[in-house]
């Protein structure tokens, strides 16, 4: 069973930057996609960004392209998924989930295991 928990959310100022992280543990969690996905009050759940096991596969989503990178660090008993987020508008604001898929994607339906989220406020 795979657990995931984010952490890193906070206030940060329009234009700054802040990384969230993905913590994940659990059998094979290794060998399996990781996105993350955004929710703002009022909306629908959105795409991110996600990479494929190995990090050599990503997908973003066009509203971040080039200014959020998603990256991975797979140790042998716990894997951290990073959300690096620079140049950061009024519009990121929403709280930031991350879930796992058995193949990188975009759907939100190929996702499982979804954490609680961490909450990002970008004043402008």
């Amino acid at each position: 069973q795979v657990q995931l928990a984010e952490s890193g959310g906070g206030l940060v100022q329009a234009g700054g930057s802040l990384r969230v992280s993905c913590a994940a543990s659990g059998r094979s969690f290794s060998t399996y996609a990781v996105g993350w996905f955004r929710q703002a009050p009022g909306k629908d759940r959105e795409f991110v960004a996600a990479i494929s096991w190995s990090g050599s596969t990503t997908f973003y989503a066009d509203s971040v392209k080039g200014r959020f990178t998603i990256s991975r660090d797979n140790a042998k008993n716990m894997v951290m998924v990073y959300l690096q987020m620079n140049s950061l508008k009024s519009e990121d604001t929403a709280v930031y989930y991350c879930a796992t898929a058995p193949r990188v994607g975009v759907s939100s339906t190929l996702y499982s295991g979804w954490g609680q989220g961490t909450q990002v406020t970008v004043s402008s």
